[in-house]
């Protein structure tokens, strides 16, 4: 099995399993539904760089 944990550029943090993205993360601190992603870094023009992070 590979874990994943990718930042996507002005995004969320995506953790994916063996390529296939099981679960996504907020970044910007700004989503409603925390810890979970709910699209706001869109809406308050959220900036991030893109990382990447695998784990086997």
């Amino acid at each position: 099995m590979v874990v994943t944990i990718k930042a996507a550029k002005d995004g969320p943090y995506l953790i994916m399993k063996d390529g296939k993205v099981v679960l996504v993360l907020c970044r910007c601190g700004a989503s409603k539904k925390m810890p979970y992603c709910d699209g706001m870094h869109r809406k308050i023009g959220f900036k991030g760089e893109e990382a990447e992070l695998t784990v086997e």
